[in-house]
């Protein structure tokens, strides 16, 4: 690498945050909250790229409209299709730990796998600033970070069911490293493509990103995560895809690692030679992107921070979704363990799909005043009853479990559950959504906004990974079958097996979590709450950033 090949680029641009089913739900804030600032980033430098055109060149120009450009966004598509695959991979992978009984705390030490889409902010400057400029800006990260993720995911093809089959169990530890590095890969892919998109597409057509991303990741999470849970699973093959029942599913997990992999690998190759950055088409010209140091973007964010209204809103963010944790991050997996197929749990996701493309049309018409946080506010009661309500549906689940599976009103049951739980969650979504637009400082306001939905998925990644950790600890077992054993620790519950005993569950922890969840967050919603909505009456002056001082 020769130092007039490397160029540091000043650019300040702080792209969207990183993200199913019940037990991904967190994963789906994180994904949410990528597309609503990548949306307002696009636009942001869209605006940034029309003034720095000149007057006469803005008569002049020829729009191309979508027609041209379909190859580009075609492109995009593809390329955001890929950063989803490995997203649901990752989403799967606890359904199928769970089928094989792992402890929970096995669960919370491979959720940190979900951590990389809400921190990429704190490298995303360092892949704005540092490339070749001979291979180009974007592709510089873009085409190597690919590259890894299909020899990761080759690497996993070979080695997963030995990972999955162990002797003891999963090897949770290198399941969670090797995802872990999918995730982060996939995170700086994502920061790659976003900025790629600026420059690829016309200023004519560049709010077109947006709707690549949001497509494109939604498709590529389907196709790691739903789909590849039904075409995995034997029962679901046999009983609507196939006429002779077999033993294992259509697909396996190293079949679709391995075809994924090498899907990365020629799809890389063929960018890396055949397109070129800053292509330029009939009426167009070669557009500057915005500058700022990587120092200084960091200065800033530290700037932001600091801020008092800005600090107490993050601390009342990273805390707001405790009371949420147990209901989010565990009940998925409960229903798993007591009986539920995993790939049935996963296609639930489908019919939510129109759900959640209407529920925030609609919301927003409640969060566009100056108050969007009340609408945040009174949501947040009926969440935590809701989670409630999913402790009573994973209580029920044992009893009504029949022979033949689960009755079809037992599913129907378990979809309304969800909805309304969508419902509410995307009413305090949306609504925090609202509020950060609305108070972020327009001159800095992508890196604003990111900062703060960086903090608001923080605020549910650490309390869903605690939750996960405290079930094992809060679940009491007795040790029935023999006497003077004990079931507190694997050791005794292994002696206790060995002494003929069974190990039986007398207080399931994901009980107690949900009790103590739920009475933390009413405590939070009556102390901290309140506070939460006074900050609704700061003058607009208390969230702006003096950078200067």
């Amino acid at each position: 690498m020769e130092p007039s090949d490397v160029i540091t680029h000043k650019n300040g641009r702080q792209r969207k945050l990183a993200g199913a089913t019940f037990p991904n739900e967190n994963m789906r804030d994180v994904n949410r909250g990528e597309m609503s600032t990548s949306e307002q980033d696009v636009y942001e430098e869209a605006e940034g790229l029309i003034r720095g055109l000149d007057s006469e060149d803005q008569r002049h120009r020829v729009k191309p409209g979508i027609r041209g450009e379909l190859g580009n966004v075609s492109l995009l598509l593809f390329l955001y299709v890929l950063q989803g695959i490995p997203l649901g991979l990752a989403g799967s992978i606890p359904l199928i730990l769970q089928s094989k009984s792992v402890s929970y705390k096995d669960q919370a030490f491979f959720s940190f796998v979900f951590w990389p889409f809400s921190l990429k902010l704190l490298w995303a400057p360092l892949v704005d600033a540092l490339y070749f400029s001979r291979f180009g800006r974007r592709k510089s990260w873009l085409v190597p970070t690919q590259y890894l993720l299909g020899l990761f995911m080759l690497y996993l093809s070979v080695t997963v069911n030995s990972l999955l089959q162990s002797e003891g169990g999963p090897n949770v530890v290198t399941l969670t490293a090797v995802f872990f590095m999918l995730a982060f890969l996939a995170a700086t892919q994502d920061v790659a493509v976003d900025g790629w998109a600026l420059t690829m597409l016309s200023r004519e057509n560049v709010g077109y990103a947006s709707t690549c991303n949001s497509v494109g990741q939604t498709a590529g999470y389907f196709l790691g995560n739903v789909l590849f849970l039904a075409l995995e699973s034997a029962d679901f093959c046999n009983r609507y895809l196939r006429i002779e029942p077999k033993d294992t599913g259509i697909v396996t997990l190293s079949d679709f690692l391995f075809f994924w992999g090498m899907v990365f690998l020629v799809s890389t190759t063929l960018v890396a030679i055949f397109k070129r950055e800053n292509e330029h088409g009939k009426g167009r010209r070669r557009v500057q992107e915005e500058t700022q140091g990587v120092m200084e973007t960091y200065k800033l964010l530290f700037s932001i921070i600091k801020m008092p209204t800005v600090f107490t809103f993050c601390v009342l963010l990273l805390t707001a979704k405790i009371g949420f944790s147990a209901a989010d991050a565990v009940t998925g997996l409960k229903l798993v363990e007591a009986g539920v197929p995993k790939e049935q749990l996963a296609l639930l996701a489908v019919p939510m799909v129109p759900l959640q493309i209407l529920l925030p049309v609609v919301i927003s018409k409640y969060t566009a005043g100056p108050r969007p946080l009340d609408v945040f506010y009174k949501a947040f009661p009926f969440r935590l009853l809701i989670g409630l309500e999913y402790a009573l549906l994973v209580w029920w689940t044992s009893s009504i479990k029949q022979e033949g599976g689960f009755p079809v009103y037992y599913y129907a049951i378990v979809l309304l559950s969800y909805a309304v739980h969508q419902v509410a969650l995307y009413s305090m979504y949306v609504a925090c959504m609202a509020f950060h637009a609305k108070v972020s400082d327009p001159l800095i306001g992508g890196t604003y906004m990111t900062l703060l939905n960086t903090v608001t998925n923080l605020g549910g990644n650490w309390p869903s990974t605690v939750a996960l950790w405290m079930v094992d600890p809060l679940t009491t077992k007795q040790c029935q079958g023999t006497v003077g054993q004990s079931c507190g620790s694997p050791e005794e519950a292994g002696l206790c097996v060995k002494e003929g005993g069974v190990c039986e569950t007398t207080l399931d922890g994901y009980y107690v979590e949900s009790v103590v969840c739920v009475v933390i967050g009413l405590a939070w919603w009556v102390w901290l709450g309140k506070k939460m909505r006074r900050l609704q009456e700061e003058s607009p002056a208390a969230w702006r950033c003096r950078i200067n001082q």
